[in-house]
């Protein structure tokens, strides 16, 4: 059961793969850049597993002792996950023990896949979405190890190179779009940060942002269950 769930997983990730590869180089890398041992960006991959938190911790770590601000920044960085977590309520219902890692490991790009992607119907979802997890969590330690490592042979201006998340964000957004036909939660979520960003400024914005995109998208999908289910029933009355 585990070996099926692994080879239907792995094909995957495999997209993924690249992007978390180099952009754990980027951050190995960077922390070694700032002079920080081989061991500490590899341990931080393990322990925190939070791509851009990781690199804002960076700046957090070369800067003065403020154990606040680290705090409010972190909580305003990944507040995103709360919402991850109450969308994926359902989903994760009945992974027995599996529930602890696939909720450490959810990450944005896992998180994409696990709510996106359904096992196939001889592979229990459980361990599907825990290899989906687990890989993508190996892509990005291993990258990290990678950049560690080339930190400690390669010099260079490592200026500008966080803006490699951005990228990989922008990148899986226009893939979504590509792949999709109906574009209203991209754009739910697209306008809704947007809007909060000019209201309440890019130090501000995500709690608001994901706040009306969750709302949004839950009255969106409501709508379209509702009007999915009459057209169900004129259907089976027309037959």
């Amino acid at each position: 059961m585990k070996k099926k769930a692994l080879k239907a997983a792995f094909p995957h990730t495999l997209p993924l793969f690249v992007g978390f590869f180099v952009i754990g180089i980027s951050f190995g890398l960077l922390m070694r850049s700032q002079g920080f041992s081989i061991i500490l960006p590899i341990f931080m991959s393990v322990v925190i597993f939070a791509g851009s938190m990781q690199f804002v911790t960076v700046g957090l770590l070369t800067a003065g002792f403020d154990p606040l601000s680290a705090f409010v920044l972190t909580i305003m960085v990944n507040a995103r996950h709360i919402f991850y977590g109450i969308s994926m309520l359902e989903k994760f219902r009945g992974t027995g023990i599996k529930k602890a890692f696939l909720i450490y490991g959810m990450c944005d790009e896992t998180f994409s896949m696990n709510c996106a992607l359904n096992a196939p119907n001889d592979i229990d979802k459980g361990w599907f979405m825990f290899f989906i997890t687990l890989l993508n969590n190996f892509y990005w330690v291993l990258g990290t190890a990678a950049g560690a490592v080339l930190g400690e042979v390669l010099i260079f201006n490592t200026k500008g190179i966080d803006f490699i998340m951005t990228s990989l964000f922008l990148t899986i957004f226009i893939d979504q779009w590509q792949e999709t036909k109906d574009h209203t939660p991209a754009l739910i979520g697209l306008i809704s940060a947007i809007i909060s960003l000019l209201i309440f400024g890019s130090r501000n914005f995500m709690l608001p942002a994901m706040a009306a995109i969750v709302v949004l998208i839950s009255v969106y999908a409501s709508y379209n269950d509702t009007a999915e289910a009459e057209t169900a029933e004129e259907t089976a009355g027309a037959k």
